[in-house]
């Protein structure tokens, strides 16, 4: 016998929670009208197993994953399987296995859930909503700028209209340190530095590049600054060409949403380690949590065909949303026409369909929490008591 207390069967491990009406609701709704933005541009849905085989699933970009995958033996086959962490790589996996046969570029678009060892960034969150697409096959600034636009617009779907795409190269600092001939342990050091932003340990280890990437670490901002002064400064040939890609990007984008507010920052290199080129990260203004993720990869491994994304996570748009009304909640009493009740269905009511006969509506609706209940004269509001 022991005083424990009985255990509470509402917690949770942390990073994991229930989410119940109205936003449950809420979600599943703003999340078929962002696929529905998608939908209309030719984004076909997939629909990808929350289970894979480990080997499957962590091949190619799913590699970069691996620390952050939940792992369990299969009792059937007895092979390990992983939990996806993220859904970019099982988008990638189908495209070249299962639909490797259709023309290029291929437009699909996914929305689940996944679940992450830990936490990432601000968000507590270890189970992510994502809805996303990807663009495989086409690798040009107007791939990259499709993308951009596309989820410019589902975003504004959810009213969110006042966005920031924060621009970034992750390849650009590691190929300027290696072209550039600096020692391993000079580029390691760089490396962190301008991970911190850190100008003084820029210019302490950065040598011959120290006034380059001190101007470049200055010059994050507004897309059209920053851009001057990357192209204006001393470029290794490879860096230069990540430059010139990412100039052609950003024109791309401007050519197809001139309004949207594009900022740039030419050393930031933490996006996902898949991510091979021109990346991308919604933020809405006074919010310090992502919006979307995204960005130029490889689909399928390092001989595989190029692509690019860009991933929202619902939980944190709808946070940074306009609150979003759900149906008028009806009471209606028992004994009620079933065409009456579906014609107010029709004209956007839920509703709650009374059991016991006899009950007072009003009070039945009040009881219930529905603003409305159904009269003698049509659907009538319930006033303040």
């Amino acid at each position: 016998m022991t005083d424990d207390p009985p255990p509470n069967h509402a917690l949770l491990p942390a990073g994991l929670s229930d989410l119940l009406p109205p936003e449950a609701e809420t979600e599943a709704a703003s999340v078929e009208a962002i696929m529905d933005v998608f939908a209309a541009h030719g984004y076909q849905r997939v629909k990808p197993p929350l289970l894979e085989f480990e080997d499957g699933l962590l091949a190619g970009a799913g590699a970069a994953m691996a620390d952050q995958t939940f792992r369990l033996m299969d009792p059937d086959s007895h092979r390990m399987m992983g939990l996806r962490a993220d859904m970019t790589p099982q988008v990638a996996r189908i495209a070249t296995t299962r639909l490797a046969h259709l023309p290029r570029p291929l437009r699909l678009s996914y929305a689940g859930q996944s679940l992450r060892v830990t936490a990432a960034g601000l968000a507590a969150e270890r189970q992510v909503a994502q809805a996303g697409i990807e663009l495989i096959g086409h690798d040009s600034p107007e791939a990259d700028a499709e993308i951009v636009q596309v989820g410019a617009e589902a975003l504004a779907a959810l009213g969110l209209t006042r966005i920031s795409f924060d621009l970034t190269l992750p390849p650009l600092v590691p190929t300027l340190l290696q072209e550039s001939g600096l020692k391993p342990q000079a580029r390691t050091a760089l490396g962190r530095a301008l991970d911190r932003k850190d100008a003084a340990a820029v210019a302490e280890h950065g040598g011959p590049l120290a006034g380059t990437l001190t101007d470049l670490l200055l010059a994050a901002g507004p897309a059209d600054r920053a851009l001057a002064a990357l192209l204006e400064a001393a470029l290794t040939p490879g860096a230069r060409a990540h430059a010139e890609r990412l100039a052609a990007t950003v024109a791309a984008i401007r050519a197809r949403a001139p309004d949207l507010r594009l900022t740039v920052d030419p050393v930031e290199f933490r996006g996902l380690r898949y991510h091979t080129g021109v990346t991308l990260t919604v933020f809405a203004p006074g919010r310090h949590e992502e919006l979307a993720r995204g960005g130029r990869y490889i689909c399928g491994g390092d001989a595989g065909e190029p692509a690019t994304g860009l991933t929202l996570y619902p939980d944190a748009v709808l946070r940074a949303a306009p609150p979003r009304g759900g149906k008028r909640r009806l009471f209606v009493p028992a004994g009620t026409a079933a065409a009456r009740a579906a014609a107010l269905r029709a004209e956007g009511y839920a509703t709650i369909a009374g059991l016991d006969p006899g009950a007072d509506p009003q009070a039945e609706a009040r009881r219930l929490a529905c603003p409305f209940f159904l009269s003698a004269t049509g659907p009538v509001a319930l006033t303040a008591e």
